[in-house]
């Protein structure tokens, strides 16, 4: 992975509501193994933010490539992106062993 795009992964996570929103959305995908993705309308409910500031937060995880969103209807999911959160693994563990 370049620096460039840690750099933007981990400022993006640097946010602590923005951290939250990541974190939420994993535990809803690992929790719903049959669908795994995470409807925005529940997300929005768990939240003490607006739906602009949610919606921005959003922008930026998937502009750090972290989440793929996807209308569904009239709804919005939101799924991890499992080969980002990989690299930056594979990243850290590399840090873990210098």
């Amino acid at each position: 992975m370049n620096p460039k795009k840690l750099t933007k992964i981990m400022k993006a996570l640097s946010n602590e509501n923005r951290l939250a929103l990541y974190l939420e959305i994993a535990k809803r995908e690992q929790a719903n193994y049959e669908a795994p993705e995470c409807n925005i309308a529940y997300i929005v409910q768990m939240f003490d933010l607006s739906k602009a500031t949610i919606s921005h937060h959003l922008k930026e995880l998937s502009t750090a490539d972290l989440i793929t969103t996807e209308k569904r209807g009239k709804f919005l999911v939101a799924t991890i992106n499992k080969e980002t959160l990989a690299e930056v693994k594979d990243v850290l563990g590399e840090l873990l062993e210098v």
